[in-house]
């Protein structure tokens, strides 16, 4: 009975009628977390549920909220320069723990080059500095 009960739950769709669960996180050494934390307020403001990490969370910790907060998608800010490490290394986690299905997307100081190559990576979008809150509250609606 157990393994039909557990088929059962396998096969699954998920129902989840309610707004976009989003983690907004700040990975590595970067102490400065205003512009998450405007995102994280855009975001708020327009119907996504939202969990802030805080500063200086570890890839693992990152990926520890975003299965333990069931969430949707996960937003990554970094000023710092440790994007090339600290996003995909987020990417990995995430698919080690089965939880290939959360969006990931990130912001910061991140040179145009290494955009393709995050992408390429497994990172679906990335906000340089400048970009509207509008047009990042609007690309989470219509992909996460």
């Amino acid at each position: 009975m157990d393994d039909v009960a557990t088929e059962a739950r396998d096969d699954e769709v998920d129902t989840r009628t309610g707004p976009p669960r989003v983690v907004i996180a700040k990975p590595g050494l970067d102490g400065h977390d205003r512009g998450a934390k405007v995102v994280a307020r855009a975001l708020r403001d327009a119907g996504v549920e939202v969990v802030y990490t805080g500063l200086h969370q570890t890839p693992e910790q990152v990926v520890a909220a975003v299965v333990q907060e069931d969430a949707d998608a996960v937003g990554l800010s970094i000023l710092s320069g440790a994007h090339m490490t600290l996003f995909p290394r987020v990417v990995e986690l995430l698919r080690e723990q089965g939880a290939d299905d959360v969006v990931v997307f990130g912001g910061g100081i991140i040179p145009e080059e290494d955009i393709p190559l995050l992408q390429e990576q497994g990172v679906a979008m990335v906000f340089t500095p400048g970009t509207p809150m509008s047009t990042i509250v609007e690309w989470v609606r219509e992909n996460v």
